[in-house]
């Protein structure tokens, strides 16, 4: 079966074994349906996910004109301490950055490599913890803006990592931590004006069971503009990434934008 459309982040489903979602356009392959068996990904093209136009993806899936243009692609979404929404400033769009940053937002613990703080809107949980391929994870902080999640990681993280190692993540067996114990610890640090946001009789930590049939021991991992086309027996998904047998691994979330024809 052939299967061509453009790359965009798996849409996942937090059951006992997370489930996942390769959306193309007269289809919906449910990833997990495919382990153990093999597939070929060729690289056909350029989709850029704003104007649609077949041009060189920059990044975030956008053509550099669409990354400099579009809201979906504001500095506020990597570094949420420069959200304006509150004080009524506009970036690129006021009212979809309204939309997006005046919501309830998470300040979050996770493993995935490494311990890690983070930052959400509280819909998003836990579909970005699956997302960044934590084993387990909980909130620290629940907040009425981005805004102030974002000065509140900016604080964190110089306690504590704020980015995750992909390679120790794929190759990761371990989570044995207390996320409990370094979330009080870390309380200290937390700005004056979120400390009312601290959530501390909240202890629910949740664990995260990924679909992995060969955890690899190394990874390698896969450039389709640079070798466009790829077979391998898929042995697992974890965060976006998918997992073949000979330890060759493809970041979806990473290719957005790329047009793909899938063969399995």
């Amino acid at each position: 079966m052939k299967y061509q459309g453009v790359l965009k982040k798996m849409p996942t489903e937090n059951l006992e074994t997370i489930q996942y979602y390769l959306e193309m356009p007269a289809d919906v392959l449910h990833m997990n349906q495919l382990l153990d068996k093999k597939i070929t990904i060729s690289f056909v093209g350029y989709e850029c996910l704003s104007c649609g136009k077949n041009k060189q993806i920059y990044r975030q899936g956008f053509c550099k004109t669409c990354f400099f243009e579009t809201p979906n692609a504001g500095d506020w979404i990597m570094r949420p301490e420069l959200s304006t929404a509150h004080l009524g400033v506009e970036d690129r769009d006021l009212a979809f950055e309204q939309k997006m940053q005046l919501k309830p937002h998470i300040v979050y613990l996770a493993y995935s490599s490494n311990i890690k703080v983070g930052v959400t809107r509280k819909s998003q949980v836990p579909t970005r913890w699956i997302d960044q391929g934590a084993t387990k994870a909980m909130a620290i902080v629940e907040v009425p803006n981005r805004y102030l999640a974002g000065v509140t990681e900016v604080a964190l993280k110089e306690h504590i990592a704020d980015k995750t190692n992909w390679r120790k993540m794929l190759t990761s067996t371990s989570d044995e931590v207390d996320l409990n114990v370094i979330k009080q610890e870390l309380f200290q640090y937390i700005p004056e004006e979120v400390r009312p946001y601290y959530l501390e009789n909240d202890t629910e930590i949740t664990a995260l069971n990924f679909p992995i049939l060969q955890v690899p021991d190394k990874v390698k991992s896969l450039n389709l503009t640079k070798t466009p086309s790829y077979s391998g027996v898929l042995k697992g998904i974890k965060g976006q990434y998918f997992i073949f047998e000979d330890n060759t691994v493809f970041n979806v979330r990473a290719n957005e934008g790329l047009v793909v024809e899938l063969t399995i």
